[in-house]
């Protein structure tokens, strides 16, 4: 086969489950994640080949629970340097699930290219018996290198479904179909080398977003609301120098009362608070459940509290005084 002429993706391995290891095959859990080299990766799917030509890099070897901001800044710098090449036609990024949403969601908005970047992750260790990692590097290299990928920021292959980065997130602890996105729905799905595309996204992303990756990260935390919540987080937030707080609250992103007033003192203090939902599903509306304007916070809409502070720090770092228009638009 001439392999001349296949699309030149680079792939990404940054550690997680895909590239885990355990000593029994019977085992799902309990690994030792981020262990095998991105080589070894490669080497399990031997059909890449027919597919596009592999450049591959290592860029961390993590359980992504113990995923950085410094990092985010490599990967996405990195990125941005691989796609400005013109012999490289797309990205695709090995990831741990655990934190692959937000990693996802921040390259969306700081990519500044419409060339596909596709992450995939797995929930088997590679050693586990039917280990679903090969087959989403395979899928997910499919994707990047389809044309259609071009323009629809980044996406999220998993277990033959395509998600954008926005939307997505992981919804089970062990199952291989982990990743939903919840209210909106897959884009599409990949199955034996095809590609289809049954919606398209609509908010602004890579190439048409506002949002450069940074250096200097401020400080944004999550609290949640609950019952019998003190504001002991808040008050402790508020001293340790936080720029900014994003709730995880009840229902519409309603808050304790005794909370609502350390959240309304961290604000007079300048930090920026934002209401999110620790529901998992639905939007948080303004002035809904609690009143924004009397508060001085924004709503997060249909954004999760994780995602949400994704948003807002790179919202703060670049200096955004208008912080609802940004939560409205991305």
């Amino acid at each position: 086969m001439n392999t001349s002429s296949l699309p030149r993706i680079a792939v990404l391995a940054t550690g997680g489950t895909i590239a885990g290891s355990a000593g029994d095959a019977s085992k799902t859990a309990g690994y030792k994640a981020g262990v095998v080299g991105v080589d070894k990766l490669l080497d399990a799917v031997p059909a890449l080949g027919s597919v596009a030509r592999i450049h591959a890099e290592q860029i961390a070897s993590i359980d992504s629970k113990d995923m950085s901001v410094a990092l985010w800044t490599a990967l996405a710098s990195r990125i941005n340097e691989l796609l400005a090449q013109d012999d490289i036609d797309g990205v695709v990024v090995t990831h741990g699930t655990d934190t692959l949403e937000e990693t996802a969601y921040l390259l969306h908005l700081t990519v500044k290219h419409a060339k596909p970047v596709v992450l995939t992750a797995a929930m088997r260790p590679s050693t586990a018996l039917s280990a679903d990692g090969p087959l989403n590097l395979l899928n997910a290299v499919t994707v990047a290198a389809s044309k259609d990928a071009a323009g629809k920021g980044v996406l999220v292959a998993f277990n033959n479904q395509i998600h954008s980065a926005r939307d997505v997130t992981k919804t089970s602890t062990y199952a291989v179909d982990a990743f939903r996105s919840p209210e909106i729905g897959v884009l599409g799905f990949v199955q034996d080398g095809r590609v289809e595309f049954q919606r398209t996204v609509v908010r602004p992303h890579t190439v048409s977003s506002e949002f450069s990756v940074t250096d200097e990260w401020p400080m944004v935390e999550i609290v949640a609301s609950y019952a019998g919540v003190s504001r002991v987080t808040v008050d402790a937030l508020v001293a340790a120098g936080v720029r900014g707080i994003v709730v995880a609250g009840t229902g519409n992103g309603s808050m304790h009362a005794a909370f609502t007033q350390a959240l309304v003192d961290a604000v007079k203090q300048g930090v920026a608070m934002v209401r999110a939902s620790r529901v998992g599903s639905g939007h948080v509306m303004r002035n809904g459940a609690a009143n924004d304007d009397a508060l001085g916070s924004v709503s997060a809409g249909t954004l999760n509290p994780y995602k949400a502070r994704v948003l807002l720090m790179l919202a703060l770092a670049s200096g955004v005084d208008d912080l609802q228009r940004v939560f409205d638009t991305y």
